[in-house]
C-alpha cells in the first residue's frame, strides 16, 4: 500500500511492480484517493473510505484515460467531503443503480392489469403505443413533471381526442401509482401530479333517426363482414355495449323468456337483457356453428371479433352516417325506447347503468316525449265543443 503525492505526471508513469496484479497508490494530500495500476496497463482512480459501520468501501471515480488527473482529484476532494459529512458515495450509487427503467415498470404494471382488470388490453395498448415508447428509456426519477406536462400537450396538438389523452395520462399516473405502492426506487416523486387538466366535455351524443337506422342496416347487410348486420341490429335493439355483444354466449341466450344474460359488464355485475320480439327474430336467424359458444363469432377463426371498425367504417360510410360510432347505437337504442314512452328508469335497467347520472344525459329526450303528450292532450281539449 505504497502512499504517495499523486500528480499527473505520478499517474502518467505509474507501473505495476513485477509479478504482481496490481499496485495501489495512495495519494498523500486527499484522504482515500488511490490510483490503482494492473499488471495488464490499467488504471483507475478511486476513493476509499469506512462507512457509519465501520466497513471499508470503495467508489469507483474512472478510468485513467477517460478523465483528467485534475478532474479525478476534483471529484475525490468532493466525495471526501461528502463522507465527512456522514454521506456514503457507494450506497448512493447502489440506490441509483437501483433505479429501474420505465420501461421495467410498465412491464410490471402490465402483469398486475391483466391480473386485476377484467379488459386489461386498454391498458396494455396505452403502454405501447404511447407511454413505453417516449419513456421506456429513461430511469423512474429522470422523467420530470415538466417534461410529462410538454408531452401531454403535443399528444393533444397531434390530434388525438382529449378522451384518448386523458387516458394516456392515467395509465403514466398508474404506473408511478404501483410503483410507489410496491416501493419500487424512484418513484417517491409522482411527475404526473400536480399538472393541471384541461376542462372538456366528452360527450358526444348522435341519435340515428328511424330512416337512418335503416339505411345502416341495409349498409351492413351489403358488408363482407356477414355478421355485421345482426351485430347492427342487436346493438340497436338491446343498447347492449360492443364488447358485451361480441363476446355473447348461446348459453346465456334464452330465447323462451326472451332474456340474454351478461354475466360480466361494465360495472361488474351480471344483469338481464330483456329481448324483443325484433331481437329474438334477428338471434333465431344466426347460423349456430357446432361446437362453437359465441353468438357471433367470426366465422373463420370461431373467436369473437375483437373489432370491426374496417366493416364498421365501410358501411356507416354507405349509409351517409360519417363520424357516427358504434357507441352511438346504444344511445340511439335509448332514444328509441324513451321516445316510444319508456321511463328513464326503466331504460337505465335496460341499459345496465350502475347510476342514475349516467341514464340522465337523456332526460331531454323524455322531455320531448312529455311535451308531445302535454301537446297531444291540449289538441284533443281544442276539439271539445
Amino acid at each position: 500500500m505504497p502512499k504517495q503525492t499523486l500528480t499527473a505526471a505520478f499517474c502518467s508513469a505509474a507501473t505495476c511492480p513485477t509479478n504482481a496484479a496490481k499496485v495501489v497508490y495512495w495519494d498523500t494530500a486527499v484522504s482515500g484517493f488511490t490510483l490503482e495500476v494492473r499488471a495488464t496497463g490499467g488504471k483507475t482512480y478511486y476513493l476509499r473510505y469506512f462507512d457509519g459501520h465501520g466497513k471499508q468501501r470503495q467508489h469507483k471515480i474512472a478510468k485513467f484515460n477517460d478523465i483528467t488527473f485534475a478532474q479525478a482529484k476534483k471529484v475525490a476532494t468532493q466525495l471526501r467531503s461528502e463522507v465527512v459529512l456522514g454521506g456514503a458515495p457507494v450506497a448512493r450509487k447502489q440506490k441509483r443503480k437501483a433505479i429501474p427503467l420505465y420501461s421495467e415498470l410498465a412491464a410490471k404494471h402490465l402483469e398486475f392489469a391483466r391480473s386485476h382488470q377484467r379488459r386489461p388490453y386498454n391498458t396494455e395498448a396505452v403502454l405501447r403505443i404511447h407511454v413505453t415508447p417516449r419513456w421506456g428509456n429513461m430511469r423512474l426519477d429522470e422523467i420530470k413533471q415538466e417534461d410529462v406536462a410538454t408531452w401531454l400537450a403535443q399528444k393533444r396538438d397531434s390530434g388525438l381526442s382529449h378522451s384518448t389523452v386523458g387516458k394516456i395520462r392515467i395509465t403514466l399516473n398508474r404506473s408511478f401509482e404501483l410503483a410507489k405502492r410496491w416501493r419500487i426506487p424512484g418513484a417517491e416523486i409522482n411527475p404526473v401530479h400536480g399538472i393541471p387538466r384541461p376542462r372538456y366535455n366528452n360527450n358526444r351524443e348522435r341519435f340515428l333517426t328511424a330512416a337512418e337506422a335503416r339505411r345502416l342496416i341495409d349498409a351492413a347487410g351489403r358488408s363482407a363482414n356477414p355478421q355485421l348486420r345482426p351485430i347492427v341490429q342487436l346493438l340497436l335493439l338491446t343498447g347492449a355495449r360492443k364488447t358485451e355483444l361480441l363476446t355473447a354466449r348461446w348459453e346465456h341466450v334464452d330465447l323462451v323468456r326472451k332474456a340474454w344474460l351478461i354475466p360480466d359488464s361494465k360495472t361488474g355485475k351480471p344483469r338481464y337483457v330483456p329481448l324483443s320480439k325484433a331481437a329474438v327474430a334477428v338471434i333465431e336467424g344466426l347460423v349456430r356453428i357446432p361446437n362453437c359458444p359465441w353468438l357471433l363469432p367470426n366465422p373463420e377463426k370461431l373467436k369473437p371479433y375483437y373489432d370491426i371498425k374496417r366493416a364498421w367504417d365501410t358501411a356507416r360510410e354507405e349509409a351517409g352516417l360519417t363520424g357516427l360510432r358504434l357507441h352511438d347505437l346504444r344511445h340511439s337504442a335509448a332514444s328509441f325506447m324513451i321516445n316510444a314512452g319508456t321511463d328513464l328508469y326503466a331504460v337505465g335497467r335496460i341499459l345496465g347503468h350502475a347510476y342514475h347520472q349516467s341514464t340522465m344525459r337523456y332526460s331531454h329526450l323524455a322531455d320531448a316525449t312529455l311535451m308531445a303528450a302535454v301537446e297531444a292532450g291540449a289538441a284533443g281539449m281544442a276539439e271539445v265543443p
